[in-house]
């Protein structure tokens, strides 16, 4: 299967990303913003860092890229997305996701291993992960806290579609530890922290709950989880 990443200008973790993808046992294509075609691939993943430098709002500039066209017709179509981090805000300035992130409430930049609990393991994302599994990945942002109003909260939360919550403290101040949320479909998600830092043993994180020491690869299961969804399609 293969899996488009996209790069755009100020990506600093798509080259992370499309090792994860091999990782997981899936073909990564590089996807280029100013290109529409999607050169075939079966799913994309919109990956981490400052798309254009975040000049306008983060994500803002991103979700008009030519690419980002033919991203939004595929994932209305059926097309797993996954973005990571600045992807995940891409995701929603494109309206594939709702709601918005905005600057931490710490005000600064916050870099750490970060506690998850997986809500809804029933995503094309997710599948891989037990509903209630605490993961632990890397978190890296300053505008990170998810932010919607009321109403749009109470329906994610009646839906299902929150689809991780923050343990161990909000880094963010995301409203109801909302660490990442998906789409009616469950094919489009979208998450702050990064699994695709999580994917080989001995280079991710390895303090879990209680002191519990795990492997480092508690992101893979992203990518091996859309690798079976494709399969199963």
């Amino acid at each position: 299967m293969k899996i488009g990443v996209v790069t755009f200008p100020g990506s600093l973790d798509d080259r992370d990303a499309s090792r994860a993808v091999v990782r997981g046992g899936g073909e990564a294509v590089s996807l280029w913003h100013a290109v529409a075609d999607l050169r075939g691939v079966d799913a994309v993943v919109l990956p981490g860092g400052f798309s254009y430098g975040d000049y306008l709002r983060a994500g803002a500039i991103a979700s008009i890229a030519p690419v980002m066209g033919s991203v939004v017709e595929a994932a209305r179509g059926g097309m797993p997305v996954l973005g990571i981090c600045n992807g995940f805000q891409v995701l929603c300035e494109a309206g594939l996701l709702p709601g918005a992130l905005v600057r931490n409430d710490v005000r600064t930049f916050v870099c750490r291993d970060q506690r998850l609990r997986v809500e809804d393991a029933s995503t094309a994302w997710t599948s891989a992960y037990e509903q209630g599994q605490e993961i632990v990945v890397p978190l890296k942002n300053g505008e990170g806290g998810y932010n919607a109003d009321q109403r749009t909260l109470d329906e994610l939360e009646g839906e299902g579609r929150v689809v991780f919550r923050y343990l161990g403290g909000n880094p963010n101040g995301s409203q109801r530890d909302i660490a990442g949320v998906r789409d009616a479909s469950g094919r489009v998600v979208g998450l702050m922290p990064h699994p695709e830092h999580a994917t080989e043993a001995g280079y991710g994180p390895t303090e879990h709950r209680g002191g519990a020491s795990g492997d480092g690869t508690d992101g893979l299961g992203f990518f091996t989880s859309v690798l079976q969804a494709l399969a199963s399609a």
